[in-house]
């Protein structure tokens, strides 16, 4: 396994770990749990697979959470404040038009401690995260472990918490099939029949909503810019249908440029789609490409946003009793 420095942050060495395996090699760094760069094999040679950048630099000041474990709580929460047990926290405000809002957590901005197994064939990473950090109660053991198994990419989230609190956590990676330019040209299906709609600032309304009829269709697959010719983009969380057989893709996509395809497993009840339609990043990724928008697409495995906020919804309260733990697979493969 291969392993080299990455330049340093304000809290110390940033490192790299390499995976690989006869059909892809995957590059995890220590900030953020960074699935940095992620290659197979295609037409035109060796093609990343994921938004990444050859510094640690650009994820710093342009592209905070790209390729990251996102968390303690992924998505927004409503006026970045909930109530548990009587009590009301105050957590960090870094999102919505007049920063209102909380938004992933800062999970994706730490030092990871990491280390590869004996095998080679995975990455583990820990962290533990203070009572109070980003404003949540309790202290949490979070770990990762990033396994590559052929073209498929495994990874297993867990966090113990020694007390409530809530935990939803989400792999927020960007990727392209083409290698480069936009995912619109991507065929997209997705398992899931509803979907939570959003008021004007991207917070939940706390209904569930048919995306029939809908740009977010993908019931029947079909090309994101055929779904969307005015371009509004996707930013949704998709309700995975009830009842589904786990071990069949929650959702796949695909590109006509290379042939590949992408297919995602997931033990979460939701699913948020996210194709940056307004993306503008300030500095060079992989290859030297300017990621703008629509540049990649993103499957992120998680419970629905603003659960703090909607009682009727999946629980994301953990506790020493009930930790957290989500398995998310991603296999990008010919065909």
């Amino acid at each position: 396994m291969k392993k080299r420095h990455f330049g340093k942050v304000d809290l110390g060495q940033v490192e790299e770990l390499v995976l690989e395996s006869a059909d892809a090699a995957v590059s995890i760094l220590n900030y953020g749990c960074i699935t940095r760069d992620w290659r197979v094999d295609g037409p035109r040679g060796s093609l990343p697979m994921v938004l990444g950048f050859p510094d640690i630099g650009s994820y710093v000041q342009h592209a905070r959470g790209h390729g990251a474990i996102v968390g303690r709580v992924a998505n927004r929460t409503a006026n970045a404040e909930f109530k548990l047990e009587g009590k009301t926290y105050h957590l960090t405000r870094n999102h919505g038009p007049k920063q209102q809002h909380h938004i992933h957590g800062c999970l994706a901005d730490r030092l990871w401690e990491m280390e590869g197994d004996s095998t080679g064939e995975a990455v583990h990473l820990r962290y533990l995260s203070p009572d109070g950090e980003d404003g949540f109660p309790g202290n949490v053991d979070f770990r990762v472990t990033y396994r590559l198994e052929g073209p498929k990419l495994v990874c297993e989230m867990s966090g113990l918490p020694d007390r409530p609190t809530p935990i939803n956590l989400a792999h927020h990676n960007y990727f392209n099939l083409g290698g480069t330019g936009t995912v619109r040209d991507h065929v997209l299906w997705i398992d899931a029949e509803e979907y939570t709609p959003l008021d004007a600032e991207n917070i939940p309304l706390g209904t569930i909503a048919p995306v029939e009829g809908t740009h977010l269709d993908f019931c029947e697959a079909r090309r994101i810019e055929e779904s969307d010719p005015e371009r509004k983009g996707i930013d949704n969380n998709y309700i995975l249908r009830p009842g589904r057989d786990q071990s069949d893709p929650a959702a796949w996509a695909s590109c006509p440029r290379t042939g590949l395809r992408l297919r995602v497993w997931t033990d979460q009840p939701g699913l948020q789609i996210f194709n940056a339609a307004t993306m503008t990043i300030g500095a060079p990724g992989l290859g030297g490409e300017t990621y703008g928008p629509f540049a990649g697409l993103c499957f992120e495995a998680q419970h629905y946003p603003d659960s703090l906020h909607n009682p009727d919804w999946p629980s994301i309260i953990r506790s020493p009793e009930t930790p957290y733990f989500q398995r998310l697979e991603v296999e990008i493969a010919k065909g």
